[in-house]
Order: structure tokens, then C-alpha cells, then sequence
């Protein structure tokens, strides 16, 4: 099975619109010399006797370890984004820099072209405290394969090729023991981009390197069934099993996803995952199925979810079951929408202080009363800056699938989709029906407005979900449309085509699939009937979150609540309010029985208030 991308999907969704533009607008506000700084400063092409005062922070700073990291990923998110949009502006700052990049090799020799020096790499193997420079490292090495695969710059090509020169002449020179030493301090994606230039290139001095980067300490006891994952760096050990599937996906050795799958068994399946679909706290993999003791200031780092998404996606190309894609889209919502690019979802009467937009937070925080903590533009630069710019430019990925006559429909953003079946054009468009009456287009001024009988038929939000797919074909053609049945369902999903019903199945994180011949203007609509779930913690039935659909919910609480209820269904303890704005439907809920009452707002719409997940349950 293929993943559908680049400008074969389109994406109207308005929300994922506002971040990809945000995204973009940030990645062209850095300036090219800062990005460049440290680069230029390892090569002597500085030539400057004091920092620019308007030079990068935080770990971008030419006195931190990990100088540098955040380049390859402006890079990637960059490269991402004109293969998507064909952004020539974008493409052009992007392209400069790999030129600046080429002259800072030359200037160290012809292989080196890292932010930081050589001896980093040998004080490691010297057992000397270093942090983390293959992690680092990885970083321009993986902006440079992409700025190739997805922008066609052959010289960032090279220089990735020139680079990885010098890591074959420097890995070659210890044994298998010494070079499991260095292994154990974190390489970040080093495997996956020896994969990557592997399938590129074919040199077979990138397979010398593949299995050199075999970690057999941490790849081994997961293959024996063993936990070594549990209170481990969790962002060590995901990027090497990203390194394995990619390695399987470009030599075809079962070795490689046997590890992925025993990673995943170990990560996921025995451990369980938070509400969100976030499984960390303090950086480190919770014990398997015990979260209580783990609600901190620390759950969740970005990084992970960014990376375990990726994972997900891997093994539902592999393997099209759709508990990946529901993973997946739990860890989208609240996760990457919690917690990067913010814009306040506004009461007209708010009494706060707080800013209107956030751009990143390392962490969501579970612990009761606590706040995310915003990052700078340019102060702060830790590991999640990059993921995060990444992430970002990629929203048009996993929503669309082609596994030869079929088409998968994954996540559920108004898009389109263009695709082809035996030389037949196939354009697919996908768009929320919101019921309310209006498509942003009923009402054209405040004092004009089209009759719409929407608007009376639906008195209050619908408690299901509707999306609409228009299917244009170039000639009439067979094939199938299969459309992913969430976990989070209340009852019947019900799926029409051109109008009548097709059928209708409460089968859950399953695939609703449609064969027949389509033709021009056929028409599917499918119904997702939602609501609110109390999801209980796997280590204590009286601690639980709510979730809306795919949104977890979160109460604005200043200090830790209990919620007294009065039956069984806690579900029912939190109610939607104030729902309709003009022509559209809003988020807002509260409580039924709390003194005072709660309220509660999707998780990606919380910015800077203090808030509380997971909740206490006490019976009245």
C-alpha cells in the first residue's frame, strides 16, 4: 500500500490551512545567516568578533552541544513544503543555504559539514560526556536527503554522499563491542538515513554502515519479547526503529520488521497509551499499563508523538489495519493541534490576559492546575522546534491511500484527491458537511442572508459527524473506496452512495469498503455518529478523561477537581454550551452536577489557561 501526497492531495480543511500558512510564514522569517551561524562558524567562514545580537537561542546558541540540530529540519519542513505547493520562494531560500552548506564542506576538507567538530564523535567513543552528536548530526543529514528527494538539489545530494564518507572511515575503525558502546549514546535517525541514501544511491558502503548501526542491545530483547523500553529515553530508541522500517522498506530483510513489530508490541500494544494517544512522561516510556503515578508537568513530549505517528504510518502501509490510522489520529488532535502553532478559540467577553497565539510546547502537561509552557521564536530551539516545523508542513500526508484498485480514505479533512487507476484519472473530493446551514457562504454580509432550511432542520449541533466525497473519473472505471470506521463511534455508522443508503455497520477501526464502477459526480456520504466517552486509566477505574469524538476534552481548573456524580454513565456529567455562533457550530462544554461547574474545551483549544485531564470520580 502507497501513501497519497505531495500535490496529488490538496487540503481545504480551514484549520489545517491556518497552521500550514503559519508554518510556512515561520520558516521564511528566519534569516538565512542565523540558520546558518553555527555551520559557517565550524567551517572559519565567520569572520565576526562578537555573537549578532539577533543570533538563534536557546539550544541554537554556539555554546550548546547541540548547535545546529534545528537547520536539517528547517531543511526537510522546507523541501516538504515545495514538493507539496511547488513554493518557489520557499525553494530558493532553501536551495542558497545547501550552497552556503557545499562551500562549508570544502572549507573543512572536503566530508565534514556538522554545526559541531569531529572530536565530538571521538570523545564519545573515549567514553567522555558529550551530548548527543549523531543525534545531531542526523538532523543536516536528513535536510539534505530531502532537499534531494522532494526539491531535486542534486548538490545536497553530494554533500550528504561526501559526508557519509567520513562516518564509514570513522565507524570502520572499532570492533563490533567498542561500536555498541557508541551506539548506546542516542544516534537519533542515523540508520534511517543510511537506508535513505542506500535506496538512492546503491552504494553498498551505506548497507557497511546499515548494519554497523544494527543495535543489537536494544534490538535483540525486543526481539526476545523482553521490555526494555519501560523508563527509557523514549526519542533515543523511536528514531532507531523508524531506522529499521525504513531499512526493511529498501532491502526487504525480514530482520528489520520483525524489530519494528516487536518495538510496537512493546511501545504500544502492552503499554497502552494516554487519552491523547501520548505514552511519556519525563521524556521516558511509562511502565507498561501503570500511568497513575506518571500524570506530571513532563507527559507527552512532542518529539514522540511526531515520531510515533510516523511509526503508525509505517505499519498500516505494511499491514492496512486501521488501529494505526486510529492511533494516528488521536495523537494529531491532541497532540501535534495541542501543542504547536495555538490560536485562541475565543468568548467574546473573556476576562484574561493571556496571549492570542502559542507556537510550540514541549510537553502536555497531566498534572492537575498545570499550564503548557509556550516556546520563543528564536530563544528556545530544543528537539521539538524541528519536529514541529516538520509535522507542519506535511498535513496534506495520511489521509489517502492506494493499494492497487483501492483507495483508502484515512482521516477526515475537507481535500482533494487526485490519484490513478490503469491509466484512468481519478479526482476525489472530500468536504465536511457541518448541518449548520452554512458553508461560510449563506450569510454574505451581517444584514444579507440566504433562506437555507439547514438552519431549521438541525435546532442543535448534530450528534454525528457527515462528510461528503464528490468522485470524478476521466471514463467510467471500477475499483474501491474504503472508508476507515472510527473506534469512537456512539452506534451505527451509515455509509450512502448517490443518495441511498449503502449500508450501515458498527464494526469499529474497521474499513467500510465500496466496489463498484464510478463514475462522474457519484456521490458518497458518510454518517459518524459522535459523542462524548469517559476513558478510564488501565491501572484504576476511578480515574478517567472525556473525550468528544477524536478531542479529548480538558476542564479549565485551577487547582486539581474531583467530579461528584450521581449514576453510572460519568459521560454524561459534561454537556456541550453556548454551541452556535452565526453560521456555525462551536466547542464549549461544562459540567451537570459540579459547585461551581467546570468548563471544558477541546484540548487543542487551550492555550494558556491552567487545566485538568484526567479527573477523579466519586459517586453522590
Amino acid at each position: 500500500m502507497k501513501e497519497i501526497k505531495g500535490k496529488c492531495v490538496a487540503i481545504n480543511d480551514s484549520e489545517l490551512l491556518r497552521r500550514e500558512a503559519e508554518n510556512r510564514a515561520y520558516l521564511m522569517s528566519l534569516s538565512i545567516d542565523n540558520l546558518l551561524f553555527n555551520y559557517k562558524l565550524e567551517a572559519g567562514r565567520y569572520s565576526g568578533r562578537t555573537i549578532p545580537d539577533d543570533a538563534h537561542g536557546g539550544w541554537e546558541t554556539p555554546v550548546c552541544q547541540m548547535r545546529g540540530h534545528f537547520l536539517g529540519h528547517w531543511l526537510s519542513a522546507a523541501a516538504i513544503h515545495y514538493h507539496k505547493t511547488g513554493d518557489m520562494q520557499l525553494k530558493a531560500k532553501a536551495d542558497s543555504i545547501v550552497d552556503e552548506l557545499a562551500k562549508c564542506q570544502r572549507d573543512n576538507g572536503g566530508q565534514w559539514v556538522a554545526a559541531i567538530p569531529e572530536k565530538y564523535l571521538y570523545w564519545i567513543a573515549k567514553g567522555k560526556p558529550i551530548w548527543a552528536p549523531q543525534y545531531n548530526i542526523h538532523k543536516i543529514f536528513m535536510g539534505l536527503v530531502d532537499m534531494y528527494r522532494y526539491a531535486q538539489n542534486e548538490k545536497a545530494l553530494e554533500i550528504a554522499d561526501n559526508f557519509a564518507d567520513w562516518f564509514f572511515e570513522w565507524s570502520g575503525k572499532y570492533t563490533r563491542e567498542e561500536f555498541d558502546d557508541i551506539l548506546d549514546v542516542e544516534t537519533g535517525g542515523m540508520l534511517e538515513v543510511w537506508a535513505d541514501l542506500f535506496h538512492i544511491t546503491g552504494k553498498e558502503k551505506y548497507k557497511t554502515l546499515m548494519e554497523r548501526y544494527y543495535r543489537g542491545r536494544l534490538f535483540e530483547p525486543l526481539l526476545e519479547g523482553k521490555d526494555p523500553l519501560t523508563n527509557m529515553h523514549a526519542n533515543t530508541t523511536i528514531p532507531e526503529a523508524l531506522g529499521c522500517a525504513r531499512a526493511y522498506e529498501v532491502t526487504g530483510e525480514e530482520k528489520w520488521l520483525d524489530i519494528v513489530k516487536a518495538y510496537w508490541k512493546c511501545a504500544v500494544t502492552d503499554r497502552g497509551y494516554l487519552v491523547t494517544g501520548g505514552q511519556t512522561s519525563g521524556e521516558i516510556w511509562m511502565p507498561k499499563m501503570k500511568f497513575k503515578k506518571r500524570l506530571g508537568d513532563k507527559n507527552q513530549e512532542f518529539c514522540t508523538v511526531y515520531n510515533m505517528i510516523r511509526l503508525a504510518e509505517f505499519l498500516f502501509r505494511q499491514t492496512g489495519h486501521p488501529q494505526y490510522m486510529q492511533y494516528i489520529e488521536y495523537n494529531l488532535y491532541n497532540g501535534i493541534m495541542a501543542q504547536s502553532y495555538y490560536r485562541e478559540y475565543s468568548l467574546t467577553g473573556n476576562r484574561h490576559n493571556y496571549p492570542q497565539k502559542g507556537l510550540l510546547t514541549y510537553f502536555l502537561p497531566m498534572k492537575a492546575g498545570l499550564c503548557k509552557d509556550w516556546s520563543k521564536e528564536t530563544d528556545s530551539f530544543f528537539c521539538c522546534h524541528g519536529t514541529m516545523v516538520q509535522e507542519n508542513a506535511a498535513l496534506n500526508r495520511g489521509i489517502y491511500y492506494q493499494d492497487n484498485n483501492e483507495i483508502y480514505i484515512c482521516q477526515y479533512f475537507s481535500s482533494e484527491l487526485r490519484a490513478q487507476i490503469d491509466k484512468v484519472e481519478i479526482q476525489l473530493q472530500q468536504k465536511q458537511d457541518y448541518m449548520s446551514g452554512s458553508y461560510l457562504d449563506s450569510s454574505n454580509t451581517a444584514g444579507y442572508q440566504e433562506i437555507n432550511e439547514i438552519t431549521a432542520i438541525h435546532e442543535n449541533i448534530p450528534d454525528y459527524r457527515k462528510y461528503d466525497f464528490i468522485v470524478q473519473t476521466s471514463s467510467p472505471k471500477s475499483f474501491s473506496i474504503n472508508l476507515r470506521i472510527p473506534e469512537w463511534i456512539k452506534s451505527e455508522a451509515s455509509i450512502y452512495v448517490n443518495g441511498k443508503l449503502h449500508g450501515k455497520t458498527s464494526d469499529k477501526n474497521t474499513f467500510y469498503r465500496i466496489q463498484r464502477q464510478w463514475g462522474a459526480g457519484d456521490m458518497i456520504s458518510i454518517i459518524l455518529p459522535i459523542g462524548i466517552d469517559f476513558i478510564t486509566l488501565p491501572d484504576d477505574e476511578r480515574i478517567g478523561a472525556f473525550r468528544y469524538g477524536p478531542d479529548v476534552l480538558a476542564g479549565i481548573c485551577e487547582q486539581e477537581r474531583i467530579l461528584f456524580v450521581d449514576n453510572d454513565d460519568i459521560a454524561s456529567e459534561i454537556i456541550m454550551e453556548n454551541e452556535r455562533q452565526w453560521g456555525e457550530w462551536r466547542y464549549f462544554f461544562k459540567t451537570v452536577n459540579q459547585d461551581p461547574a467546570i468548563e471544558f474545551r477541546r484540548i487543542r483549544d487551550i492555550g494558556y489557561e491552567p487545566y485538568q485531564i484526567y479527573f477523579n470520580i466519586r459517586k453522590i
